[in-house]
């Protein structure tokens, strides 16, 4: 890869104040992996369900699957947008089944019950037991192609043609689930996994986050003058600033772990979780 291209991944995970206070253990999961040929990343982030027993493993299995099923036969970097959508369409598809049968198996190694006639059968497995949603996210500059199940969402950051300003972009909104919240075991998970992919030629990093960052890296639109409408906005604060402290720091996560330790993030009392693809490219550093 030519090394304006090349990535870094720095991530992190904090307990929740509220798990904390309530001796929960954390129930976020990440996962980073290299793309088969070295060229790209992926990234995974995933929330159990703070009310099933069973969530943080739904959650470790998520990710571990998002990244075996997204590391292998990505398209070219020259290939049709529509190529894009299609692979990440059907990958996201095989990610909710992969999950959903992995789950179903899980028991099959705590014993068997015995029925009526004394033969022994598998114990029956819901798969609600091991909710949890799911963001992941293949970095393949100047590609991204995205998959959520659930309330995890994604920026992606951008530098200016003349290379003077990075951007943040909220590129993968968490969804209004006031009504119907989604989980990968929810039944209709397939059909409700969004997917889409993403070109942009000035494309320096990416990151992907569960809900409980919500409060401390998106902007209610009023603080940019918006209505209510224009929906959350990331702020360029917390985004561009911690692309800049992990460029500056090599890499190392403790920029981010001490930005979803501080006590403006423990106001959600949820598990905080981040991962980022980043570009050793930033305001001042040019391109090669």
């Amino acid at each position: 890869m030519d090394g304006d291209r090349a990535l870094f991944v720095s991530g992190a995970v904090v307990q929740g104040t509220d798990h904390l206070a309530s001796g929960t253990g954390c129930q976020d999961a990440l996962k980073s992996a290299r793309c088969e040929g070295g060229e790209g990343v992926v990234l995974a982030v995933a929330d159990g369900a703070g009310s099933r027993n069973r969530s943080a493993l739904g959650a470790h299995l998520a990710v571990d699957i998002a990244c075996r099923v997204l590391a292998r036969d990505l398209p070219d970097r020259d290939t049709d947008g529509t190529v894009w959508i299609d692979w990440i369409s059907g990958r996201a598809k095989e990610v909710v089944d992969t999950w959903v049968h992995a789950t179903r198996a899980l028991p099959l190694a705590a014993g068997y019950d015995e029925v009526a006639d004394g033969t022994h059968v598998p114990p029956g497995c819901d798969p609600g037991e091991f909710a949890a949603t799911l963001a992941a996210v293949v970095v393949r500059p100047p590609w991204a192609a995205f998959l959520c199940v659930g309330n995890c969402f994604g920026t992606v950051l951008t530098m200016d043609a003349d290379n003077t300003r990075e951007r943040c972009h909220l590129v993968l909104p968490p969804p209004d689930e006031r009504h119907s919240a989604v989980f990968l075991s929810s039944p209709r998970a397939r059909t409700r996994v969004r997917s889409f992919a993403l070109w942009d030629p000035y494309l320096t990093g990416v990151m992907v986050a569960t809900d409980g960052c919500v409060p401390l890296t998106l902007d209610h639109p009023d603080v940019h003058g918006l209505p209510p409408a224009a929906g959350p906005l990331p702020s360029a604060r917390f985004f561009v600033g911690l692309a800049t402290a992990l460029r500056d720091n090599g890499g190392d996560a403790e920029p981010l772990r001490a930005l979803l330790s501080s006590p403006e993030a423990g106001r959600s009392g949820d598990d905080l979780t981040m991962l980022c693809a980043l570009t050793g490219r930033g305001t001042g550093t040019g391109r090669r």
